[in-house]
């Protein structure tokens, strides 16, 4: 499919095709913030919590970019802001939380967080082999793409946290990863905010000429 693939960063979403894939991933982004989230509660871990929290504003940022597709190049990069921005407040708001549970909760549980971390992992992969095309393209195209293949990674590290509680009966290494996932939250957003800012500015050239 033309301007879908191949390294072309000019692909802004005008693709049927894509559009139908996106409303899949948005689909089971959001039923796995209700189940994980839930879960993490359940299980009082941090790590889980954290990427719920990351489904869910996937679920409305995927909202967000769907809507955008076809809209003027500025208005798809003030979008795309507005996402790496986002990302970078859930950075910090995961950074602040986590320090806070370090200090009065427990260990979570290690069965729960493993089980969940697994079915989450998976659901994220069929996002990833779907968007696998498509990820490429404009910020707003881009941004899809890293926030899906960032879940998948985030996915594997909280099953290592699982096998870490389980191992030495501490809250550590569900700590630790959640520091880890707020890390990965923030470079994306740098990423993000860095390719948005470029195109306004390019945008901006193109008009005064």
């Amino acid at each position: 499919m033309a301007g879908c693939c191949g390294g072309n960063t000019n692909f802004d979403g005008m693709s049927d095709h894509y559009k139908r894939i996106l409303w899949w991933v948005i689909a089971i982004n959001g039923v796995m913030f209700f189940i994980e989230m839930s879960a993490g509660i359940g299980a009082q871990s941090q790590a889980l919590q954290a990427d719920a929290l990351d489904f869910l504003g996937d679920t409305l940022t995927y909202g967000i970019s769907l809507w955008a597709i076809g809209k003027s190049l500025t208005l798809r990069s003030n979008v795309a802001l507005f996402k790496g921005y986002s990302l970078l407040l859930m950075a910090l708001w995961v950074f602040a939380s986590t320090l806070y549970r370090f200090f009065v909760l427990g260990s979570p549980d290690a069965l729960t967080m493993g089980g969940i971390a697994l079915l989450a992992f998976t659901a994220n992969v069929v996002s990833v082999l779907l968007l696998m095309r498509y990820k490429d393209g404009d910020a707003n195209v881009r941004s899809v793409w890293l926030c899906s293949r960032n879940d998948a990674i985030g996915n594997l590290v909280v099953l290592v946290a699982a096998s870490g509680v389980w191992y030495s009966g501490s809250a550590l290494p569900d700590l630790v990863v959640a520091f880890i996932l707020a890390g990965l939250f923030l470079s994306s957003a740098l990423q993000i905010i860095k390719q948005a800012k470029l195109e306004k500015i390019s945008q901006l050239k193109n008009n005064n000429n």
